[in-house]
């Protein structure tokens, strides 16, 4: 391991070594930020403690002169020499290094790090609106789906279907949301013009957009699910406003008549640990256990406790999938070590690693993993990731070896076996079933469809003639919405219409339920925006369901571990 360390150590210096001598110290020593990250480069976690001494040999010294050298040879050299950047050797070198250790060791490039360190801060400067692509008759183009209340986008009455054809006259017909999304992305307060063929008219239009900070909360909604039943989506990671958000989130449910609570961390990719420990020490007693870190020195170990003497007591189920990562699974098995809640829904991704967080001197920065969580039974979250390939490792791609694999046996406060090393493995487990390809082939036409009906050109559907900016919070009724059997109709006569969709015919009759969920769900981003949009899709969930079906006995089982830890000695 020290030898590996060693080597990072090189390739750190290799990334600076143009403005910084050779001989200068890593800045190792400064204690470790938390952060967050996003799927589809590392699932998050929170820093353990930096402190590390890289000075010593100077045959390190020798190793970066030869990596530095070999660098320039390939500029100078390789038959693409003329395209490779510094920064691009750079960056390969260092993946490459760090993915010999672990999946989520990585290294970040200056431009990399800056936007992981705007989502850390739960905002970013931009328009204030999602956007998507969708493709009819083989071309595929960027379409605003919805602008967040109080943006730039809301002000200039940018709309569900719009279509976005330039950014600052730059053509991006053709071009893939995320490159779109980055050109409309910008420091705070400066303007870009964005060209939109508008969904009502279909007339182009350009608008001027002053960018400006975009909140992501960790909470998109929480409402009043059922009577007296809250549901808390804290489905966007842990930042550092998720405490704030909670608070205010538990405060207006219980105003409303909230006696207990489902708290969904589906899809919540981890983020700010210390932040997961306050929302699971709303609900556990002082000196429960909540989470243990374990490194590799006692410096690096540390265990967090409640320090709360007031804890709430109602019922509480918690929704996980195999999104469920890191600072998310952190709450999961705290909650169900300690029998404070029923966990529901599917295997969580099992990441139990921490990282460090490390700037580095020319604006790029490093996560080197230094550390492991335990759950309060002395589980480890963490998969196994040795006998597996990086694909396989992310894409929940079960091997003979990890099958065959013995887990560690715990046991929660009143004794009921857990197991560690594989995520946190649900009380009740609930599958949703995966789209088919015919259902996936309906999304397109779906969207087409509502943006056209929303705009009167679809005949036989009458549009609400409204688009509704909700706040927080707001209930979707069912009432707000057109019937199942009218939205299916409808769009039965639009695809028959409508043939370069090339969608086979009696679809519709097999596919109904799901047209008409789906369908509903598009009319409600369209007409609310797409957060209370989600309304419409977890009233027809069967985790969520299963959640608030399991309710009576999370009150009860935290009855008993109440019971249990008041007893002496406990």
């Amino acid at each position: 391991m020290a030898n590996i360390r060693s080597i990072v150590c090189v390739l750190v210096l290799c990334s600076f070594a143009s403005s910084v001598g050779a001989q200068a110290r890593l800045p190792f020593d400064k204690p470790a930020e938390p952060f967050i990250l996003k799927n589809g480069s590392s699932f998050s976690a929170s820093g353990g403690n930096g402190g590390f001494d890289v000075s010593g040999s100077s045959k390190p010294t020798r190793i970066a002169a030869e990596i530095l050298e070999a660098q320039d040879i390939i500029r100078r050299n390789h038959i693409s020499g003329r395209k490779i950047t510094l920064n691009d050797l750079t960056k390969s070198t260092m993946e490459g290094a760090l993915s010999t250790l672990d999946p989520h060791s990585t290294y970040f490039d200056p431009a990399e790090w800056k936007e992981m360190l705007d989502e850390e801060q739960s905002s970013y400067s931009g328009i204030g609106a999602s956007i998507a692509n969708y493709e009819i008759s083989g071309d595929a183009n960027t379409y605003i789906v919805a602008a967040f209340p109080g943006s730039a986008a809301a002000k200039a009455e940018l709309r569900y279907g719009d279509r976005i054809v330039a950014v600052n006259g730059e053509r991006v017909v053709g071009s893939e949301s995320a490159v779109v999304r980055d050109k409309l992305r910008g420091p705070d307060g400066t303007m870009v013009k964005v060209t939109l063929l508008r969904a009502a008219t279909n007339r182009e239009e350009t608008v001027s957009l002053r960018r400006g900070p975009v909140p992501q909360p960790s909470i998109p909604d929480a409402y009043i699910i059922r009577p007296g039943i809250g549901y808390i989506a804290l489905t966007d990671g842990f930042n550092y406003t998720t405490n704030d958000e909670f608070n205010s989130a538990m405060l207006r449910l219980k105003r409303q008549g909230m006696r207990s609570l489902v708290l969904d961390l589906r899809g919540n990719p981890g983020g700010i640990v210390d932040q997961a420990v306050k929302v699971v020490e709303k609900f556990l007693p002082v000196r429960s256990v909540i989470v243990t870190q374990k490194g590799r020195s006692r410096l690096d170990n540390r265990v967090w406790r409640s320090t709360n003497p007031t804890p709430e007591t109602m019922p509480l189920v918690v929704l996980v999938d195999e999104n469920s990562a890191s600072a998310s699974e952190i709450v999961a098995g705290a909650m169900q070590d300690q029998d404070r809640a029923l966990i529901v829904g599917e295997r969580t991704f099992g990441k139990g690693l921490v990282q460090s967080v490390l700037d580095l001197p020319a604006g790029s920065g490093l996560t080197l993993t230094t550390a492991r969580y335990l759950t309060p039974a002395g589980r480890s979250i963490q998969r196994d990731y040795t006998q597996t390939g990086l694909y396989e490792y992310f894409n929940h791609v079960p091997t003979s070896a990890a099958i065959d694999k013995p887990y560690f046996e715990a046991r929660t406060v009143t004794d009921r076996k857990v197991f560690g090393g594989d995520g946190i493995l649900p009380d009740e487990v609930v599958k949703l079933p995966s789209m088919s390809e015919r259902q996936i082939s309906l999304l397109d036409p779906m969207f087409f469809f509502v943006r056209d009906a929303a705009n009167g050109r679809v005949a036989g559907y009458v549009p609400s003639g409204r688009t509704i900016n909700v706040s927080y919070g707001t209930r979707i009724e069912s009432s707000d919405l057109p019937g199942n059997a009218a939205l299916v109709s409808a769009f039965e006569s639009y695809l028959m219409s409508h043939p370069e969709f090339n969608i086979a015919g009696g679809i519709t009759r097999t596919e109904a339920a799901f047209i008409g969920l789906r369908l509903r769900y598009e009319v409600a981003i369209a007409n609310f925006g797409s957060v209370s949009a989600q309304q419409v899709l977890i009233e027809d969930d069967a985790q969520a369901a299963k959640a608030i079906e399991a309710l009576p006995r999370a009150a009860q089982l935290a009855q008993n571990a109440a019971r249990v830890k008041s007893k002496p000695g406990k």
